[in-house]
C-alpha cells in the first residue's frame, strides 16, 4: 500500500485562472479528490480559479498539505503584492486576492514545503509565469488541463 504522504505520482492541474464556471470547479475537484484517492500528489501554479479549485479539494482532503506542491513565479510575499495591485486596478477583486492569498498562506503554513517559491525573481510578469508553469511540468508525471472558454 502506498505511503499516503509520499505519493506514487504528481498530478499538475491547470486552467483558466480568468474565467470558469461551475462545471469547470465540479470538474476539477472531481479529478483531484479521483488522484488523492490512487495516492497520487496535486501540483499547481497557485493561481485563481483552476489553481485554487484544485488547492481547496486538496486541504479537504489532506489539511497537511503533505500531497500539495504549489510552485509561485516569485517569492510569496511579492506575488501577494502582485495580487493586491492586481485588485487596485480592476483586473480581480480584493476578495479573490485576499481569498487566494490567505489559501496560500494556510499552505504554508500547514508544509512549508509545499510552497515553492522563486526566490531569483523580482516582479510578476508573462516571462515569469512562464518559468513557473515549466517548473509545475518539470514537477509532475500527468498534466490534467481544464479548458474553460469556448473556441472555435
Amino acid at each position: 500500500m502506498n505511503n499516503l504522504l509520499t505519493p506514487n505520482k504528481w498530478v499538475a492541474i491547470s486552467g483558466s485562472w480568468a474565467i470558469t464556471s461551475d462545471q469547470v470547479e465540479k470538474d476539477v475537484r472531481r479529478c483531484v479528490r479521483n488522484v488523492l484517492e490512487k495516492g497520487g500528489g496535486i501540483v499547481t501554479g497557485g493561481a485563481l480559479n483552476v489553481d485554487s479549485f484544485a488547492t481547496d479539494e486538496t486541504i479537504k482532503i489532506d489539511p497537511g498539505c503533505k500531497r500539495l506542491k504549489i510552485f509561485l513565479p516569485t517569492t510569496l510575499k511579492i506575488y501577494s503584492a502582485h495580487y493586491r495591485k492586481r485588485a487596485r486596478e480592476g483586473v480581480i477583486t480584493s476578495k479573490q486576492a485576499e481569498n487566494l492569498i490567505a489559501q496560500l498562506e494556510y499552505v504554508k503554513r500547514a508544509n512549508p514545503k509545499a510552497i515553492i517559491e522563486n526566490k531569483t525573481n523580482k516582479i510578476v510578469d508573462k516571462t515569469t509565469y512562464f518559468e513557473r508553469n515549466m517548473d509545475v511540468v518539470k514537477a509532475s508525471d500527468e498534466l490534467y488541463a481544464f479548458h474553460v472558454i469556448q473556441s472555435t
